[in-house]
């Protein structure tokens, strides 16, 4: 299995990004569920005194990506703090207040 990884980097892809996902959206809270097949992250704006939130985008990965995703951003962040410093967290807890059905 690790040899067909390594297989595949040196393959090259090209990526298209239209113009219309090119800006991206701002996030400043995350959910994420899953079942046996797949996570589902949903990427979320909370604005300061409006009682309810907007899901901006969803993204749908099989648990394999999911996996991938975690070591991605791992790296990622590893590499960030390197060159800029440790990421800080203020506070652990929650700053919104969730519903029983884990919606904001």
């Amino acid at each position: 299995m690790i040899q067909n990884m390594e297989n595949n980097k040196d393959q090259k892809m090209d990526i298209e990004l239209p113009s219309e996902v090119a800006p991206g959206i701002y996030s400043n809270l995350q959910l994420i569920t899953h079942s046996s097949t797949e996570f589902i992250l949903d990427f979320i704006q909370v604005m300061p005194g409006v009682p309810k939130a907007q899901v901006r985008s969803r993204a749908i990965l099989s648990p394999q990506h999911a996996k991938r995703l975690l070591y991605a951003l791992k790296e990622n962040i590893e590499k960030y703090e390197l060159q800029n410093g440790v990421i800080t967290e203020p506070d652990q807890s929650l700053p919104y207040q969730m519903n029983p059905m884990g919606q904001a």
